[in-house]
């Protein structure tokens, strides 16, 4: 059956079906409201260093690279001490002290291990890579060892399971960092992972598994396995969810393969196989009818409009770009313009529709953390604390370099008129005073 899917998840109208008791001053997940970066926020700060534009900054017990999920007055975040402690914290948004931290679990990101049948860590994350979720009530924290757990406002703990002990050990190569996002009074996880087939005669499973928000209890499991083998089964990408004639979808993207599912039931909607590349850390973001992803392991990068139920083909691919794209920066989309960075720390502007490039100019520095989208602005964070901003146009238009003391991998967060930068170190908050 052919059909039209215009993937409707930009701006406002995403964040009302995913998040209706949401304001713009909350930035719940990972990449924000709508899961692709972008803000409708205004007036943000442009220009800061460590002596201007600071409101504050608290220190953090030791490091991890998860985003914070802010609601209202609340800041939650996640860390793992050099003790094995998995942290929650809740630091209070006005003045960013630390109002309680919660010992969710404890592990520890093994190092030296061989690189399959189990996850040898990267050195450039932990065990607190996956960012927490909220939906203004209960905070949901997710952990590479496995635990997630969910949290009341105040800090009690309501549920806690442990994915590895109940789906078996991850056989991910480089560490499991795949955050969680909330549907509903539901909260659903994705593990894609080395199936090892070549290597046992039962496959290690990839899979998505969604519990109640509330009680922890498993509301359904579905299986995610695709025709990848070894290290290209991997992704250390996060599902988006998406409105499109009324109806959400889950857009996942990893294994070769770009599908969505139902939420409610889990049920597989669609999916584009054979997306053959890589391990995939860069993960999709959805704008109008489109829906742009890369290819792992620096692969092109697509616009993707699924035209059938079930099983799609490249027929479903209205464009690809080749050059230089992106190993682990999601791009992000500012009305038809494109922005992606190369870790390497080369930017492009596409057009969004065409793929025509627009400009590529090299910016300072190695690239992890994914660029946002704000008033007009595009937000380009390297891994020691500069912050290059330009403007959201089809010409090169550097506005600005922003510079902290402090190693940053983590994705920036923006609420309520301001930027929330995590540092190795420290989490800052930029604001006009």
């Amino acid at each position: 059956m052919l059909y039209r899917l215009p993937v409707l998840c930009c701006g406002l109208l995403a964040v009302a079906a995913m998040l209706r008791c949401s304001s713009a001053e909350n930035w719940p997940q990972w990449r924000g409201p709508a899961g692709t970066g972008q803000s409708p926020e205004r007036q943000i700060a442009i220009v800061w260093h460590e002596d201007r534009g600071l409101f504050w900054k608290t220190p953090l017990p030791e490091w991890g690279t998860s985003t914070p999920a802010i609601w209202g007055e609340a800041i939650f975040l996640t860390s793992h001490t050099s003790e094995g402690k998995l942290l929650l914290l809740r630091l209070d948004k006005e003045t960013g002290k630390i109002l309680w931290q919660q010992e969710v679990g404890t592990g520890d990101a093994v190092r030296e291990a061989p690189k399959r049948s189990t996850q040898k860590f990267h050195q450039l994350h932990n065990l607190a890579s996956p960012s927490p979720v909220t939906d203004g009530k209960t905070v949901v924290a997710h952990f590479g060892n496995g635990d997630l757990a969910a949290y009341d406002f105040d800090g009690k703990q309501l549920w806690k399971r442990n994915l590895q002990e109940e789906h078996g050990n991850y056989s991910i190569w480089w560490g499991h960092s795949n955050s969680p996002v909330i549907f509903k009074d539901t909260v659903i996880s994705v593990c894609m992972q080395d199936s090892l087939a070549d290597l046992q005669d039962e496959p290690v499973k990839s899979y998505i598994v969604a519990h109640d928000l509330l009680t922890g209890r498993q509301k359904w499991l579905t299986p995610r396995m695709t025709k990848a083998a070894a290290e290209q089964c991997d992704a250390y990408t996060t599902p988006i969810l998406c409105d499109y004639r009324g109806h959400l979808q889950l857009i996942v993207m990893g294994g070769n393969q770009l599908d969505a599912y139902n939420p409610a039931d889990g049920k597989q909607l669609w999916f584009l196989p054979n997306l053959i590349g890589g391990r995939t850390v860069t993960g999709p973001t959805v704008q109008g009818d489109f829906i742009y992803v890369t290819r792992g392991m620096r692969g092109p990068m697509l616009a993707v409009q699924p035209r059938n139920t079930g099983e799609n083909d490249f027929k479903s691919i209205a464009w690809d770009y080749k050059e230089g794209t992106p190993d682990t920066c999601s791009p992000v989309v500012w009305n038809e313009l494109l922005f992606a960075v190369a870790d390497d720390g080369i930017a492009r502007c596409i057009h969004a529709p065409s793929g025509n490039l627009r400009w590529k100019e090299r910016l300072k520095g190695k690239y992890k953390a994914s660029p946002i989208a704000v008033d007009g602005r595009i937000f380009f964070l390297n891994t020691e604390g500069l912050c290059t901003v330009v403007s959201a146009q089809a010409r090169f238009d550097k506005l600005v370099e922003n510079k902290l003391d402090d190693e940053t991998l983590a994705s920036p967060a923006v609420s309520d008129g301001r930027v929330y930068i995590r540092g190795k170190q420290f989490l800052y908050c930029i604001g006009k005073k």
